[in-house]
């Protein structure tokens, strides 16, 4: 053996002690690779499509399943209203442009978004309500914030339920879905001046409240959010 060929072997030797130094050496109880979407799911559960919680995606349209059987003319809106009605020829023109329009989605989306705006108002939270407000209402809205704050005055606004969230009317007009809805809640809600006196409604007492509010959507638009564009009071 030359002293090249002994020179070479100790220095692969050398090499190898040294890694081995650095890296270790396996003994069995490893821990396993990391695992982003086991980690994901076990922190908060794996995303679901149909729950949208921030403001402006509140109402969101609901993915159809794959292999989902197209119901009977006669049954599609079972539940919501009679065949032959307006409110079913307005549900069947706009599933006709937008085969992914779900009505059963759309009115617990709104039930979320009736709750969220209400809250904001109250609050005077407009960075919330230019979300889910048409710029027309949005106006609207502001300019009554605007005035509860010249007159230095602050509305206090507390859910108790909300009863029914019932689809009575459907349109579509050219690009333009609209969809009514009429709420039925209980509330307390009371407006308070500078000094802290209740200058209207109750702290105390449970309001039975019914609200029509229509909400709009560009259905050729890839925005899949509906935007209250009308407001309206049954009391």
């Amino acid at each position: 053996m030359d002293i090249y060929t002994i020179i070479f072997l100790a220095l692969a030797v050398f090499i190898f002690l040294r890694l081995r130094s650095v890296l270790g050496q396996r003994t069995g109880n490893e821990r396993p690779p990391f695992d982003r979407t086991a980690a994901r799911n076990a922190l908060g559960g794996a995303p679901d499509k149909n729950v949208v919680t921030m403001p402006g995606k509140v109402i969101d349209q609901a993915p159809l399943a794959p292999t989902a059987e197209p119901a009977p003319p006669s049954d599609r809106w079972k539940g919501l209203t009679e065949p032959g009605t307006t409110l079913a020829q307005g549900l069947d023109a706009i599933v006709e442009k937008d085969s992914t329009f779900d009505p059963r989605h759309f009115i617990s989306g709104a039930r979320g978004a009736y709750e969220m705006i209400v809250l904001a108002f109250a609050n005077g939270d407009r960075r919330a309500l230019r979300d889910l407000l048409s710029s027309e209402v949005y106006e609207s809205f502001d300019a009554a914030i605007k005035e509860r704050e010249k007159n230095e005055q602050k509305t206090e606004t507390r859910f108790v339920s909300i009863d029914k969230a019932e689809l009575v009317g459907a349109e579509l007009r050219d690009r333009t879905a609209q969809l009514t809805i009429r709420f039925v809640s209980q509330m307390i809600s009371a407006t308070r001046d500078k000094a802290g006196n209740i200058v209207d409604g109750s702290a105390d007492t449970v309001a039975d409240i019914t609200d029509i509010w229509t909400f709009a959507r560009d259905i050729t638009s890839r925005d899949p959010n509906w935007k209250l564009v009308g407001t309206g009071s049954a009391n």
